[in-house]
This record gives structure tokens, sequence and C-alpha cells, in this order.
């Protein structure tokens, strides 16, 4: 038996792997680890795949000095800029999402954190998408308080997406504007007023296998079963931009070693998935069963009739992934 299968059947028993398990797993061979994830992810989440959408509902412009992200102010990349989307504008998306099968949707905007005004404007089209349509409503406005996140729970928000990025240690190589546990305060705050949250990272900021698994075994502390896993498109005008961009397989062997280290999660395929030649099908076979469908915040993405058919062919199922 194989150091995959052998961890594999340890996980079915309930155990949970430790980071030196992960670390040797990542070496193993990429065949037999991802059949293993597939087979671990059968087994937790059954063929349940969990598709959402996105609005950039504000653009450019943000404090924030993310390396890797075209709408900081400190980066020189071209990308559109604009306030706040209306209410009105928000609403009709989620409702051409509704009608294509797509059960989630998230509004994203740019910034450190909505101001209080701009939250009660997002809260009004909250409470629209929600009498007008049976879509579930995700918010990312950045690093909110419970008070902030209590109030738009109230209208109808039922998750925040916080990506913690890459782990506390390769961290300050790529932010230095906001902390580690600024994010991961933010996160407890989602939570505490009773929101679940989804969290991931962007693969191939400069990191190593080592922080990828710190990542996921933090995700894993925290109780996050929705988790994005972002391959960086290296985007002209960012510090990134020479970057050399994973391949297929390298975000096979991510994917497969997070299904081990979170058995019961949604780990959904996110930014980058349009630069594999595959579209993420093979990643698919590997332990993930979510992804996010259309256009990305300012980089164009796969549609949801692709996804839709892709899903089927895979023998998938469409609906809800664990909160």
């Amino acid at each position: 038996m194989g150091y995959s299968e052998l961890l594999k059947k340890r996980i079915f028993e309930g155990e949970k792997i430790t980071k030196q398990e992960a670390i040797k797993l990542y070496a193993q061979p990429i065949e037999e680890l991802c059949r293993s994830a597939d087979e671990i992810r059968k087994h937790f989440c059954s063929n349940g795949f969990d598709i959402c959408t996105i609005i950039n509902g504000k653009s450019g412009r943000c404090s924030e000095n993310c390396r890797f992200c075209a709408q900081s102010a400190h980066n020189n990349t071209g990308v559109p800029e604009y306030p706040l989307l209306t209410a009105e504008e928000i609403v009709a998306q989620a409702m051409v999402n509704q009608e294509q099968g797509v059960l989630r949707y998230s509004i994203v905007t740019s910034g450190k954190r909505l101001q209080d005004t701009e939250i009660d404007k997002m809260c009004e089209a909250v409470r629209n998408i929600k009498f007008r349509t049976r879509i579930s409503v995700c918010i990312s406005f950045g690093l909110l308080n419970e008070a902030q996140y209590r109030k738009l729970k109230e209208a109808g928000v039922t998750r925040v997406h916080n990506n913690l990025e890459t782990s506390r240690r390769n961290f300050p190589n790529i932010c230095t504007t906001h902390t580690y546990d600024d994010k991961i305060n933010a996160i407890h705050a989602a939570q505490a007023a009773g929101l679940s949250v989804c969290s991931g990272g962007i693969m191939g900021l400069g990191e190593t296998p080592e922080d990828r698994i710190d990542m996921a075994i933090t995700l894993r502390e925290l109780g996050i079963k929705s988790v994005p896993v972002n391959m960086l498109n290296p985007i002209p005008g960012t510090p990134l931009a020479q970057n050399k961009r994973l391949t297929s397989e390298d975000m096979r062997r991510i994917v497969a070693v997070y299904r081990f280290i979170l058995p019961d999660a949604s780990i959904r395929l996110a930014g980058g998935r349009g630069l594999l030649e595959d579209k993420g099908r093979s990643c698919f076979l590997s332990g993930a069963n979510a992804a996010i469908s259309g256009d990305m915040l300012t980089t164009s993405g796969i549609t949801v009739k692709t996804d839709m058919q892709l899903i089927k062919e895979l023998g998938y199922e469409v609906r809800y992934g664990n909160e």
C-alpha cells in the first residue's frame, strides 16, 4: 500500500493528517495521490458540486499594496476604476446568474473595507436579491467588524469571503498594509455574527509547498468549509508580473493535498483556472469539487454554460457544498 493510500485509509477512519505527513504526501507519485484524493472527496462530499459567480461591485484604487493585485493603487495596471455599483445593477446580474442555474452569487469590492454608508447600500441590494431570486448571497467587503457582519446577515447574506492568500510566514512578502492577524480577526468576526466563511489563497506567489500546507492547516483550524484555490495570473504592472505560471500538474498536486487536509470542504478552483489547458478538468478529478464560474474581478473567466456542461460530463450534481 502506497503512502497516499495509507493516509487515505486513516482519513476515512476520522483521523487528521499532520503537517509533516502532508509534506511527505506532497512528494508522492501524482497519479496515486490524485486518485486517493478523489476517493476522499467522494467519501465525504459525494458528487455534489458547488458553483458560484462573482460581481466586481467596486473596482480599483485600493489602498492596500497586495503584490499580485491589479486593483491596488500601488500597482500601475490600467484596470477599470469605478465606485460602488447601484443596487439595481447588482440585482440584475444576480437574476441573470440564477437563470443560468448558479446557486451562489458573491458581491466583491475593492478596498481595505467598505464604509458604513456603503454597507447600508449593499444591504439594500442584498434584500432586493433575496426578494427577487432564490440565489444565495455571499460578500467580500474587506476587513469588517462583527457589528457590520451582523447587519449584512440580517439583510440576507449567508457567507463571507476573506482569503488568507498564503501562509503566515509568507504573507509579509505579499502585503504590508494589513496583517495576517487582521484577516484572522475578520474571519472570527464573521463567524461570531453567524456567517459561514469562504477562505483560501493564491498559488504561485513565490511560496513553498510548506507554505501551501501551512495555509491549509490554518484553514482547517479555523473551520473553513469553502476553500478557493486560485492560480496566480501574473498581470503586467504588478510586482509579480514575471512570476512563472503554475502547470496543471502543480494545481492537481495542490488540490489533492488540500483534499487530504480538508476532507469535507468544498475545494474551489477560482482565479487563473482559465490559464490551464484543460480549464481545471483534471483538478476536478483530483479532489476539487467547486468552482467560481464566469468572469473574475479583472480578468476573463469561463462561461457558466461551459462549466455546467463540464460538471455534467464529470458526473457531478450542482448543489450547495458543506457550510
